[in-house]
């Protein structure tokens, strides 16, 4: 998977669901993904919190993109935004210095950023499947899209392959077969839970939903609130 910033808890049911947890640091930075933003609640409604980064080649891999240098600035503006929005919620005083020292963290290259914070968020929600970066396993890392996905399952001797549900558009299960891998695709559950006293916003990120539900909630929707199909 690539790296995302505070990604949505089907992404961390991922992790958790498996052995292994490969993480892309050498393939190329794409524009209006969830690698540098996501989304919070604020005022009842979503909004974007978003990394900004050095202007740099589009061409370039997330491991070699840096933060800007207004990121010293821009992460007060959106650690206030934060506060704002969720000073409210039944978890926020367990919750935001979590976040804050996420966002304190002083690598500004794009990837190690990104990376420590799932360690983080790993670390609170209790999940301790390993992450590995995608670039120290040995394979033809020329290889595109479902060519290498095998050949780093292949690697790491899996026997199972398992993605979420919006890859059925991208991979193909005989495909897989062929190479001697089953695929499997994760399919999150209706999650819902109160967001103050407004209509349900879903997907929104892992913030949200750390802010609004106790750690053994939170537990269980991991552990518990998908499909594998």
């Amino acid at each position: 998977m690539q790296p995302y910033l505070f990604p949505y808890i089907g992404y961390f049911q991922l992790i958790n669901a498996v052995d292994e947890f490969i993480i892309y640091d050498n393939i190329q930075f794409t524009k209006k993904g969830w690698i540098n933003r996501n989304r919070i609640l604020v005022n009842g409604t979503d909004e974007y919190i978003t990394i900004p980064l050095k202007k740099d080649s589009d061409f370039l891999d997330i491991k070699d993109r840096y933060l800007s240098q207004e990121w010293i600035n821009e992460r007060k503006k959106i650690l206030n935004r934060i506060t704002e929005s969720y000073r409210k919620a039944s978890h926020f005083n367990i919750i935001y210095p979590i976040i804050e020292r996420i966002m304190m963290y002083e690598d500004k290259n794009l990837f190690a950023f990104i990376f420590n914070s799932l360690k983080e968020l790993n670390q609170y929600l209790d999940i301790k499947t390993p992450l590995i970066v995608s670039s120290i396993i040995s394979i033809n890392h020329d290889l595109k899209a479902e060519n290498k996905v095998i050949e780093l399952c292949k690697a790491r001797k899996a026997k199972t392959y398992i993605n979420p549900i919006g890859g059925v558009e991208l991979y193909n299960k005989e495909t897989f077969n062929n190479k001697g891998l089953e695929l499997k695709f994760l399919e999150a559950n209706n999650i819902t839970y109160p967001q103050f006293k407004n209509d349900f916003v879903s997907f929104l990120s892992i913030i949200d939903v750390m802010m609004f539900n106790s750690l053994e909630d939170i537990k269980l929707i991991i552990n518990k609130d998908y499909n594998l199909i």
